[in-house]
């Protein structure tokens, strides 16, 4: 099976974990704040907080942002559940906007109309690997006093014309579980400009201590292990390759894709360099559980990402959501992703490419 998803741990990752392993710092120690620093340097802020993973960064993010029990935070309905999640750990409520239906981002153009007196905050997520519209949405932002905070799980080294994702809004959060771009094996990390938020994340990682043993607010154990940074510093060095290989087998793909009848490949906004955390096109016809069939037959890992809208899940309905969001329904019923990572041969991208043309012709 060609797998969806892989992670790539090399001979260089081992050799490094050994040295940590022997050093004696494997919590939170000195590779932890080297990682920190190169992180930084590499996205081009001034401070980079590490923490335990992609989730409770955007949940000290948001504690940082100063944003508190009733306050709403505006995102979109068509991601991980962790986005929405992380209003509701710090008792605030996550609204919802539609897509923009070519990108599958947060729509600027409907975020107006959801701010209200409670609003604190907005969380874009730069699907997929694709920058969200950042300057529009940081325009909103400014004009309504409200934080940004980008959710760049999907998007290590993406950019909009020569600014990284992750140094756009008031603070960033990435996430370096074991399919994404880079990993740590589980991590995140914080991005920012704003010392005073960068310190808060700090004090609130590490229970909340502004001083050994001094508990100044209520804190969390979210640290990062010098462990995962040590990984990250070598993946960190990879990254570009393994962008470059992504945008290179995602151009291989729609190539031949393009032509097919049923299957729409992914629009990438000219603005943006997209890194293709995941390949995922439009099944048309409702034809997509037919096609994931015959490809899972013929070898080729798939997954829909995300079948179900945030406020769709349990969760939500319990809590007596009753949102609509049209072109997030669309594609929840559409979107299919394909394999793309950076370990897939010419030999299995041709047999990807041959067997979606197998199944155009036989399905559509």
């Amino acid at each position: 099976m060609i797998p969806v998803a892989k992670p790539l741990i090399g001979e260089e990752e081992i050799k490094e974990v050994e040295k940590v392993l022997k050093s004696g710092f494997i919590a939170q120690g000195p590779k932890v704040a080297e990682f920190e620093e190169a992180f930084a340097s590499y996205v081009g802020v001034e401070h980079a907080v590490a923490v335990s993973s992609g989730t409770t960064a955007l949940h000290l993010s948001l504690l940082a942002a100063g944003v508190k029990p009733d306050d709403e935070v505006i995102t979109t309905p068509f991601s991980f559940a962790a986005t929405g999640n992380c209003a509701l750990y710090v008792g605030a409520k996550p609204v919802f906007v539609d897509i923009n239906p070519e990108t599958f981002n947060l729509d600027p153009e409907q975020i107006e109309g959801a701010i209200s007196k409670k609003t604190k905050a907005i969380i874009p997520v730069h699907l997929y690997g694709q920058p969200a519209q950042m300057d529009l949405i940081n325009q909103i932002a400014l004009e309504n006093d409200l934080v940004v905070i980008e959710d760049a799980a999907q998007a290590h080294g993406a950019m909009i014309k020569d600014q990284m994702v992750g140094s756009m809004g008031d603070m960033a959060c990435f996430s370096f579980y074991p399919t994404k771009n880079m990993t740590t094996s589980e991590g995140g990390i914080i991005t920012t400009n704003d010392s005073n938020m960068a310190d808060m994340a700090r004090v609130l990682r590490a229970h909340g201590e502004k001083d050994r043993y001094q508990h100044v607010v209520l804190g969390y154990n979210f640290r990062m292990t010098d462990i995962s940074a040590t990984i990250g510093l070598v993946q960190l060095k990879k990254l570009d390759g393994f962008n470059k290989k992504r945008i290179e087998n995602a151009e291989y793909l729609t190539e031949h894709i393009k032509d097919m009848s049923g299957i729409q490949p992914p629009y990438v906004s000219p603005e943006v360099k997209h890194v293709f955390h995941q390949y995922t096109v439009r099944i048309k016809e409702g034809k997509r559980h037919d096609l994931m069939e015959y490809l899972n037959q013929e070898g080729i890992g798939t997954g829909i990402h995300y079948p179900i809208p945030i406020y769709g899940q349990k969760l939500y309905q319990d809590m007596g959501y009753d949102d609509v969001c049209p072109e997030t329904e669309k594609a929840t019923s559409e979107v299919l992703s394909l394999p793309v990572h950076p370990d897939l041969s010419i030999e299995e991208l041709e047999k990807i490419a041959i067997s979606l043309e197998a199944a155009s012709d036989k399905i559509f």
